[in-house]
């Protein structure tokens, strides 16, 4: 048997392979798979917003200038919000595993919020930021916790820190459950645990909500489902070739 790595190439960027092989990533294959009309929504909106914010600075730059400059200040905005999910993640993953942590002005509001969390389910960690696997449909990922709670009930919890939640979380959700085994810290494969049910934490500034998601195996078939059509993607890509003349059309 070969192996599973998770490959880290800095700035929270990372690959997974297995046996060998590149794997596809659980939250690639959703972002290709599936449409994310609420993010065009947030693109117009975005650019708009900081045209408006910055009209006479805007007004005096070359027309092209304006345009990149609009773009650029919208994908600035896009890395913040994925820097700062990437701290609240990183400080959960150490306020769950017990530890001490400094917590920077900027996250307070969030770290107090995920802190009440753990107070009133005082969950029981099992897995923290684990990277899972599933050979046979050839994906990979890292769950946020898997944890004990009720005194006996496992349940697969995934921190979102955005303005809101979406239900295709219930999918990223059912691909860590079904997967087949979880990494340790040495790189060694374990079973993976029996998962009773999934609920997705919404850490916000001003505290926290609990949604609890489907997990059967319905909700993992459309997962499959997802993931052929991201996978075939490409393909698709390349239907449209030359324009055709009406005599070529005829033979």
């Amino acid at each position: 048997m070969g192996a599973i790595v998770r490959h880290n190439i800095g700035n929270g960027g990372h690959w997974y392979e297995i046996d060998g092989r590149k794997a596809d990533g659980v939250t690639t294959l959703l972002r290709d798979g599936i449409p994310k009309p609420g993010l065009v929504k947030w693109a117009a909106e975005s650019t708009a917003g900081y045209a408006l914010d910055h009209w006479d600075e805007l007004s005096e730059m070359p027309l092209s200038q304006r345009l990149t400059q609009m773009t650029t200040a919208r994908q600035a905005e896009s890395r913040r919000a994925i820097i700062s999910g990437q701290r609240v993640h990183q400080l959960g993953r150490q306020l769950a595993a017990g530890q001490e942590v400094d917590v920077p002005d900027d996250l307070a509001g969030h770290v107090r919020s995920y802190v009440q969390f753990l107070d009133e389910w005082e969950p029981d960690p099992l897995l923290i930021e684990a990277t899972v696997a599933n050979r046979a449909v050839h994906y990979a990922g890292t769950l946020d916790l898997l944890a004990r709670v009720f005194d006996a009930e496992s349940w697969l919890f995934d921190i979102k820190t955005g303005n809101r939640v979406y239900g295709e979380t219930a999918l990223q959700l059912a691909a860590y459950a079904y997967a087949e085994c979880w990494l340790d810290a040495d790189g060694n494969e374990h079973p993976m645990p029996e998962v009773n049910a999934a609920a997705i934490i919404h850490v916000r500034s001003d505290g926290y909500s609990v949604y609890r998601v489907p997990l059967d195996g319905q909700v993992f078939g459309l997962f499959r489902h997802v993931a052929f059509v991201a996978r075939h993607m490409p393909t698709m890509h390349g239907w449209i070739g030359a324009p055709i003349s009406h005599d070529m059309a005829r033979l």
